[in-house]
């Protein structure tokens, strides 16, 4: 069963910066299609996702595009979600996700993913 631990959250101010880590365990991350997902303070999780990883492709979504990227450290069995110019609107819990649909290219539903990791927290405020 593999298991995904989300860190590195915290407190930012507007403009600033966070690299989220995904650490899997239980599997090699790689044979899998990975999202970033968002929860907004009191919203459920996002249906689809910022960003996802699959067949060699990055997706971002409109919102994010230009300022999130996205890697993958294989040795690690580790994904990476660097975020620069943090927005208030940003704050919320990150979910890191895998999905055992790798061969498609479009994973953003967040209904294709059946491992999820706990969440870490970014707060964006002045």
């Amino acid at each position: 069963q593999l298991m995904l631990v989300e860190t590195g959250g915290g407190l930012v101010q507007p403009g600033g910066s966070l690299t989220l880590s995904c650490a899997a365990s239980g599997g090699s991350l790689e044979d899998y299609g990975v999202g970033w997902f968002h929860q907004a303070p009191g919203k459920e999780r996002e249906g689809h996702s910022l960003v996802t990883d699959s067949v060699g492709k990055t997706n971002y979504a409109d919102s994010v595009q230009g300022r999130f990227t996205f890697s993958r450290d294989n040795a690690q069995n580790t994904v990476y979600l660097q975020m620069n110019n943090l927005k208030p609107e940003d704050t919320g819990v990150y979910y890191c996700a895998a999905s055992d649909y790798s061969h498609l290219r479009d994973l953003t539903s967040s209904s294709w993913y059946d491992y999820w990791g706990q969440g870490t927290q970014v707060t964006v405020s002045a």
